[in-house]
């Protein structure tokens, strides 16, 4: 398809966007005029595009920025800050593939008269839609993975991290605690509910970053830091590995974009988040480098390395506040993919649904029990999972569509409606039909 043509897409369904939501507050959307609801809508209910900036920002960097520094001291300066921008851009790249193909079969979903008021649209769905079943089970078999390991990886974190400040428990014990703290998570429907988690997620990355850069500074080069970069090869690719996965947020990117009134403006909300993400990763991984230098190899969390105080004690919690958020987000994919195979996923019933995910948490919290550490896990995550899911899949699978046009032309078989993924069905009003498919 030309560039064209999606101009005239995304033209066609920001339209047909705006119309659904004005209809849908007109007919549904009364505010509540008590102050809980009041309450209710300012701190829980985030469809606005600021609201998909907060998450796809927090969501984008957790524990990883604690352990840049060790991958500048593995690549050096320049490798280190290149590797971070062509990682971003290329993320960028890929998120945007990503948008035009969800952009593209949620059009023919309405097109055919599905609601999706009660049904979150995520990747595999996407896939199997547009190009097929097989599709579909790569895009499953490989977000599922990823997002089990990067909840269990800042589960795990948190554990690491409060050992700074209190040793009085193991970090097992300690793991064993915030997994608990993480069953709150079941309760949480959507990613429009995530307004608060997001902007707290966002306050502590960039807090903690901040001090990391100005913490190094003050306290100058460590007596004895060398600089030798990159001395082998096998360190130079772990550095990489550790760079990518910091840009391998993709797999939860439907979901945040579904989330969105309109959804078809998330390729701009992810590039100035990605732009924001710059401005804490570069300067404090640069930063601990240069304070410490090749100690890093030997001690891969930068706060450890920073004299104890106050402030770095505020930053090691605030880092295990925005750990536990990614948590959720990391987790509520999987929610929903499980939701979908039980059949409970369109229920109002919160209490039902909630019950329905405890499985998935507990798997999480015996995993991260099972395996306290998070070092290697990361590594292996950048290798084979992020790889395919945030850069491979997206643009091949972008290319394939957009490249044959008797794939395009196919209607999406109506057997989807009786398939694991529940589609709620209502059809459209005639006046949005109308505007959709002109």
């Amino acid at each position: 398809m030309k560039m064209g043509s999606e101009g005239r897409l995304s033209e066609s369904y920001g339209e047909i966007e705006e119309l659904h939501e004005r209809l849908k507050c007109a007919r549904t959307n009364i505010p509540d005029p008590t102050v809980k609801g009041r309450l209710n809508i300012l701190l829980f209910q985030g469809p606005s595009i600021y609201d998909a900036w907060f998450s796809a920002t927090s969501n984008q960097v957790a524990q990883v920025l604690l352990t840049l520094p060790t991958s500048f001291a593995q690549l050096g300066y320049a490798s280190g800050v290149a590797l971070q921008l062509f990682y971003g851009i290329v993320g960028c790249w890929a998120c945007y593939m990503i948008s035009w193909l969800y952009i593209e079969y949620r059009t023919r979903m309405e097109r055919e008269g599905h609601s999706f008021k009660t049904h979150v649209i995520q990747w595999f769905e996407v896939l199997d839609g547009l190009l097929g079943k097989k599709w579909k089970y790569v895009g499953l078999a490989f977000n599922c993975v990823y997002l089990l390991f990067a909840a269990i990886t800042q589960l795990i974190a948190c554990g690491s991290n409060i050992y700074l400040v209190n040793d009085g428990l193991n970090k097992r014990e300690w793991t064993y605690i915030f997994g608990a703290c993480c069953l709150v998570t079941i309760w949480i429907p959507s990613f429009r509910n995530y307004r608060l988690w997001s902007v707290f997620g966002l306050i502590t990355i960039t807090y903690t970053s901040w001090y990391m850069t100005v913490s190094a500074l003050v306290y100058g080069q460590a007596p004895g830091a060398t600089h030798d970069g990159p001395n082998s090869l096998v360190l130079y690719f772990t550095g990489a590995t550790n760079i990518l996965y910091t840009f391998g947020s993709h797999a939860a990117t439907v979901e945040i974009m579904h989330a969105m009134y309109r959804p078809v403006k998330f390729k701009y909300v992810y590039l100035f988040a990605t732009l924001y993400i710059f401005t804490l990763t570069i300067p404090s991984s640069m930063a601990i480098y240069w304070s410490f230098g090749d100690a890093l190899l030997e001690n891969s969390n930068a706060l450890s390395l920073l004299p104890k105080s106050t402030a770095r004690d505020v930053a090691v919690l605030l880092m295990i506040i925005h750990q536990f958020v990614t948590v959720g987000f990391a987790v509520t994919p999987l929610y929903f993919v499980w939701e979908k195979i039980l059949g409970v996923h369109q229920e109002n019933n919160m209490l039902l649904r909630a019950s329905c995910r405890v499985p998935i948490i507990l798997l999480i919290w015996f995993l991260a029990i099972a395996f306290p550490f998070f070092g290697s896990i990361n590594s292996v995550l950048g290798c084979l999972l992020v790889t395919f899911s945030v850069y491979i899949i997206p643009c091949l699978a972008h290319m394939v569509y957009f490249c044959n046009s008797s794939i395009r032309a196919v209607i999406i078989p109506s057997s989807n409606q009786s398939s694991n993924v529940h589609l709620g069905c209502s059809p459209l009003s005639n006046q949005s039909h109308h505007d959709l498919t002109n």
